[in-house]
């Protein structure tokens, strides 16, 4: 079993980093946290999770232990494979998926590309308790720092955004800051500074 990889970062994507390790390279799938967090480095480090099927064999790679574990922990999940997995861990950072799951926020993970209402429940249900062992702090979107915010048009406008094709994390907290400087703005007015700052 590989547990991590270290080595040169030869080429990279948003969904994949090829790592040389003694003259082989590795092509190993990440999420877009760990894309951001490994860009512009040369030498890296990458907790591995291998998926071993009949028909393929692959890498998972995490620039920390926390984000394989949660990324383990997803793909317990029935209904839930690897490539879902990636795309929950992209759509947000480990704390808040952390935080999302501990508060039984079922909303927010319905915004994730490819999860249902049933699916999002089912990852709750069967991860809230395993969540808290992991030792992970949590960083709930819905309980960021300004408990003022409207959170009806707050839902709204994120619902909106997500439809439109914008990632859930990023747009929760474009959409957080206007609501903190404007908090009696409608809805519409949300969306269309959401729009300029995304």
């Amino acid at each position: 079993m590989i547990e991590y990889l270290k080595g040169n970062l030869t080429d990279l994507t948003p969904a994949l980093a090829i790592v040389e390790c003694h003259g082989v390279g590795y092509g190993v799938n990440i999420s877009l946290n760990t894309y951001s967090a490994i860009q512009g480095r040369q030498e890296v480090k990458l907790w591995v999770s291998e998926s071993i099927r009949e028909d393929a064999y692959q890498l998972w790679g995490f620039s920390t232990r926390a984000e394989r574990e949660l990324f383990l922990l997803l793909t317990s999940v029935s209904g839930i494979g690897a490539s879902i997995a990636r795309v929950i861990l992209s759509s947000m950072t480990v704390n808040e998926l952390a935080g999302i799951i501990s508060d039984g926020n079922d909303k927010m993970l319905k915004t994730v590309k490819g999860i249902g209402p049933k699916v999002a429940q089912r990852i709750i249900v069967e991860l809230r308790d395993k969540i808290g062992s992991l030792g992970i702090e949590t960083a709930s979107p819905q309980v960021a720092s300004t408990p003022t915010v409207n959170k009806e048009v707050m839902d709204e406008a994120i619902s909106a955004l997500t439809m439109l094709g914008f990632s859930p994390a990023p747009t929760h907290k474009v959409v957080q800051k206007i609501l903190t400087d404007e908090p009696d703005a409608p809805v519409e007015r949300v969306i269309k500074l959401a729009l300029k700052m995304l």
